[in-house]
């Protein structure tokens, strides 16, 4: 969806499918790379981001949600495995069957539910099962995965093609957490590949396959890392940027006298500064947290935000650029290779998962690169 909004939010699809080729080197012999592309590819658009990954060899696709992997069957056909992250409701497992996508099964009742399903529709469908090896999240418990361990005739049955779980503290790789849950998810692995000898494991989010090769198993699903979010946060980013984000602006104003700025006069602004205020605000997925903290960028500089972030607007301190830079200026960038998703979750106090998902539809959208 488009407007006539003025925002240009430009996502890069080469940049992009960089990043999916550099992941993929980093994995260990054996191991494949997925790509997770859930609420929408972040926010970018699954459209156009999951044949990008296609098109760069991946084949292994994630989605949260029954309805986002039906979209996504259509959109990439039957060469494309796809897993369904948070399993699939009852009543509607059928639809699953058909569109030939893998639920992750949680819990002894959901395994059975699925299997009823595919014996009324005289298949055996593929399901994923997810194990909780620390997070306490989603995944069966590690009492139910013995109940299932034990019970030879439903593990027979059933057809789990991958076994999963997710990583608490990937993104900080000194914490002792990781080792705990590598630990344990190799372990049920183990039992469970002991009697179902095809069976996948699947552990390394995007920080987990920089935690090393021992995390990567058969399957790693990186997701926020391919959009261009830092996997190694504290060091240097591995990832290309992806989005480019330029507000309009709509207004400059010289300060002839001391005066507050925004809502809530939180900040002065100075006698003899100039002020710009661009259109785009928290209602756009400029985080209202980054008031007074946060920045944008023209001709080669920062531009501090001043005051708080409106629904609509956002104003930034413009005095540092030259006469005819102001004279001429026309758009603020907020998003860019020098202004990355890190830096402005920084300012937020968020992630850049979240800056990229909160990202508005008010914005014409361009999709550069192939």
């Amino acid at each position: 969806m488009t407007t006539a909004h003025d925002g240009l939010l430009t996502i890069d699809l080469s940049a992009a499918g960089d990043n999916y080729l550099a992941l993929s080197r980093r994995l260990g012999r054996g191991s494949r790379c997925g790509a997770v592309v859930k609420a929408d590819a972040y926010g970018l658009g699954m459209s156009k981001l999951a044949p990008a990954f296609f098109r760069r060899g991946c084949r292994d696709f994630f989605v949260a949600t029954l309805d986002e992997g039906l979209a996504l069957r259509r959109l990439l056909g039957d060469d494309a495995a796809i897993f369904v992250l948070t399993g699939v409701r009852a009543g509607r497992e059928q639809e699953c069957v058909r569109a030939g996508l893998v639920p992750n099964v949680f819990t002894l009742q959901q395994l059975r539910a699925w299997m009823e399903v595919c014996d009324q529709a005289g298949i055996q469908a593929a399901c994923g099962l997810k194990v909780d090896s620390g997070m306490t999240r989603l995944g069966m418990t590690a009492d139910e995965f013995g109940r299932l361990l034990r019970d030879r005739g439903l593990l027979s049955a059933a057809n789990i093609s991958v076994i999963m779980s997710h990583l608490a503290c990937a993104d900080d790789p000194q914490h002792p957490q990781n080792r705990r849950q590598l630990d344990r998810f190799r372990e049920a692995g183990e039992r469970l590949r002991d009697e179902l000898p095809e069976l996948q494991l699947s552990l390394a989010n995007s920080s987990g396959i920089y935690l090393g090769e021992e995390y990567h198993f058969d399957l790693a699903r990186p997701g926020s890392a391919l959009y261009g979010v830092n996997p190694r946060p504290g060091e240097e980013n591995p990832m290309s940027a992806v989005v480019n984000l330029s507000l309009p602006v709509v207004q400059q104003r010289h300060v002839a006298d001391e005066c507050w700025v925004g809502y809530g006069a939180t900040q002065r602004a100075e006698p003899g500064s100039w002020l710009a205020v661009a259109r785009g605000g928290y209602a756009d997925g400029i985080i209202r947290a980054q008031g007074n903290r946060g920045c944008g960028w023209a001709c080669g500089q920062r531009l501090p935000m001043v005051g708080r972030v409106s629904m609509d607007s956002t104003t930034f301190d413009i005095s540092g650029l030259a006469g005819p830079e102001r004279a001429g200026l026309a758009h603020i960038e907020v998003l860019n290779d020098a202004v990355t998703v890190d830096e402005v979750a920084g300012y937020a106090g968020t992630i850049g998962y979240e800056v990229l998902t909160s990202l508005g539809h008010r914005y014409t959208r361009r999709y550069t690169g192939s």
